[in-house]
């Protein structure tokens, strides 16, 4: 069962940067088509980025463009995404999500990790 296990989530002041990573154990996550989602309280689940295999096609939310930026290193069998200029509205728990399918579609993911906290506060 591939297990998905995020990390890089803390506490940062308006304006400065995070890397969340996205890693899955024993798994060659190359095959996947991975994305980042993040749920605030109160708030539904909204995408954040996603990126194909082999880097095919990179997307990412609206709210997050330009800012933020999504990569993969297959040979550490991590995802990545660097987080820049965050704001307090960015504030949110961070999931990670992967699918055999080859695209960037929706949010019906076959594997989810338990997720990250990012606070975005001064």
């Amino acid at each position: 069962q591939l297990q998905l296990v995020e990390s890089g989530g803390g506490l940062v002041q308006p304006g400065g940067s995070l890397r969340l990573s996205c890693a899955a154990p024993g798994f060659k996550l190359h095959y996947y088509t991975v994305a980042w989602f993040r749920q605030a309280p109160g708030k539904e689940r909204e995408g954040v980025s996603c990126i194909t295999a082999e880097s095919a096609t990179t997307t990412y939310g609206h709210s997050v463009k330009g800012r933020f930026s999504i990569s993969r290193d297959d040979i550490l069998n991590t995802v990545y995404l660097q987080m820049n200029q965050l704001e307090p509205g960015d504030t949110a728990v961070y999931f990670c999500a992967a699918d055999l399918y080859p695209a960037c579609d929706g949010d019906k993911y076959d594997y989810w990790g338990l997720g990250t906290q990012v606070t975005v506060s001064s």
